[in-house]
């Protein structure tokens, strides 16, 4: 599954075998053609620079952010081929420090930044620095953002019309039905016919190693000696990814909200993990809309509270709201609560409206927009390539039919929708990618920082736990009993200061170190419309 695009408690794995699927390379580190190219590629790249200037306007950029590009070869085999442009952003450091306005903060170099996805666009991330908890860090680098490959400008791709991607009301059945599956079957066949007929033969180049060599490319455009990154969900795999691959270009490194990398995990088991994370993510926001149940008159016990939303469920299927909104949408929108606790108020408030009669703090939460499609239609083929490509997946339907109904018997709230968005990996017509086995010795590696909450649904913990025992001499920084996907930067004054730390000193806190969680959300007193999304929040995407 994707990470809420922009952008649980770890729940029970369920092992499967995966049938064979084509792979390209060998085990361990790929092959020496493709490290060559990338050294070609970087020289390159170092030589040329990038050449800033103004940004587009659809950013709604500040003055003092400018963009350029950076030219990166589409196969990194023969990096002399055909070039791919990726679209980057950058804000220069401040110099100001914002405790001490005589005192002018000495420039450490570029932070790069990767929300996830795979498919999110870090383009509007140097825009953070005018935060509060971002100035410390904004003074002393530059802030840099980009698009990978394949999302928004940087050699886009597409695998439907995005006049065909929404399609609304929708049904989201938890156990479903012989004929709904094989319905979904074909529509799955028909998607990854669409993205190879629209992509044709570079499909197969967008993957998670090109993203790491893509990486050091970058780094080499921006001038820097050693890359400062920090990624998020998805972005923490590929970045790892890179740290395997290049571990002496690492200056620092932030992986915020960590998949696992398991190789055996990337990435269909992992998503089995991840269904059955939100699971109890949705259990904690049932509990906290139960114990507000004066508010929303929702039922004061988690059970009541499922209840209401079964009926809710059930009035979409047999009249939508507005015509847009059935339970596809009921749930799509619920699921973004499962990332970030900030959503639980207006859902909750949205729901209540709806069950005594008023739709539209519903419909405006979750009628899809076509202003949207294009953006939506991008991300969502980038992601279903790059994981795709990543590794294996079942071949062979019986296998998802079984795990998938398996788990749904303790797990229904998202198994099922999250296989229909991976399923077209079942079917994907290019060649597959063998992970990396992604580990450090100890003294490869400067010190990495790990942050995560410990019911995080969308890279549940035990992900974070796999990182930090994978790459030596790594921390791990846990915020106890909170579920917010991506950490840094956000509300949690410990987690916060733990990334200044790190990023403005070098040091580490223990091998370990929690923090209690961050304050649960007031509840709305009345439904409102959807809440414009937090700056930080916007800038994080979704993951496998």
């Amino acid at each position: 599954m994707r990470t809420a695009a922009l952008y649980s408690a770890a729940g029970s794995l369920l092992l499967t075998s995966l049938a064979a699927a084509p792979a390209d390379g060998a085990p361990g580190l790929p092959g020496a053609a493709e490290l060559h190219g990338t050294a070609v590629a970087a020289a390159r790249a170092g030589a040329a620079g990038i050449n800033f200037g103004k940004c587009a306007a659809e950013l709604e950029a500040p003055g003092s952010m400018r963009c350029g590009t950076v030219s990166v070869p589409l196969d990194y085999a023969h990096p002399n081929g055909r070039q791919i442009k990726l679209t980057v952003s950058r804000v220069r450091a401040t110099h100001k420090d914002p405790h001490n306005s005589k005192r002018k903060v000495p420039r450490q170099g570029a932070l790069v930044y990767n929300p996830g996805g795979p498919g999110g666009s870090g383009m509007r991330f140097p825009m953070v620095g005018a935060l509060p908890t971002w100035k410390r860090i904004a003074a002393a680098y530059d802030l840099v953002g980009y698009a990978p490959r394949g999302v928004e400008h940087s050699a886009p791709l597409s695998c439907v019309d995005p006049k065909h991607f929404f399609s609304a009301p929708t049904e989201s059945p938890t156990h479903p039905s012989e004929q709904y599956k094989q319905q979904r079957i074909s529509q799955a066949k028909a998607y990854a016919r669409g993205c190879a007929k629209r992509s044709g033969s570079k499909l197969r180049f967008y993957n998670s190693l090109n993203n790491a060599r893509d990486l050091d490319v970058l780094r080499a455009a921006l001038g820097e000696n050693r890359l400062t990154f920090m990624g998020a969900s998805y972005g923490t795999y590929y970045g790892a990814v890179y740290a395997t691959l290049f571990p002496s270009h690492l200056r620092r490194m932030v992986l915020d909200s960590a998949v696992d990398p398991d190789p055996a995990k990337v990435w269909y088991r992992n998503n089995l993990d991840q269904s059955a994370a939100f699971e109890d993510r949705w259990a904690d926001f049932r509990e906290w809309i139960a114990r507000h149940d004066k508010v929303y008159k929702l039922g004061d016990t988690a059970a009541k509270v499922q209840r209401s939303y079964d009926t809710a469920r059930g009035r979409l299927a047999a009249k939508a709201a507005s015509g847009k909104v059935g339970p596809g949408q009921l749930q799509s929108t619920f699921l973004t609560a499962g990332y970030y606790d900030d959503f639980w108020p207006s859902r909750a408030a949205a729901l209540s409206a709806y069950l005594k009669g008023d739709a539209k703090p519903l419909v405006r939460l979750a009628a899809p927009s076509q202003e949207t499609a294009a953006e939506a239609e991008n991300g969502n083929a980038v992601y279903t390539a790059v994981e795709c490509n990543d590794a294996a997946w079942p071949t062979d339907w019986k296998v998802w039919d079984r795990d998938n109904t398996r788990l749904a018997r303790t797990a229904p709230f998202e198994t099922w929708d999250n296989a229909w968005m991976n399923l077209p990996c079942a079917y994907w017509p290019a060649p597959r990618q063998q992970p990396v086995d992604v580990r450090t010795g100890p003294g490869e590696l400067p010190g990495v920082l790990i942050l995560a909450a410990e019911r995080d649904a969308a890279t549940p913990y035990a992900g974070a736990l796999e990182m930090n025992r994978r790459l030596s001499g790594s921390v791990l920084v846990t915020e106890r009993d909170a579920g917010t996907h991506g950490i840094g930067g956000g509300k949690n004054k410990c987690v916060n200061a733990h990334l200044e730390t790190y990023l403005l000193e070098g040091r580490l806190p223990g091998r370990r170190a929690a923090c209690a969680p961050h304050p649960e959300p007031r509840p709305e007193t009345r439904a409102k419309g959807a809440p414009k999304q937090p700056l930080r929040d916007s800038l994080k995407g979704r993951t496998a």
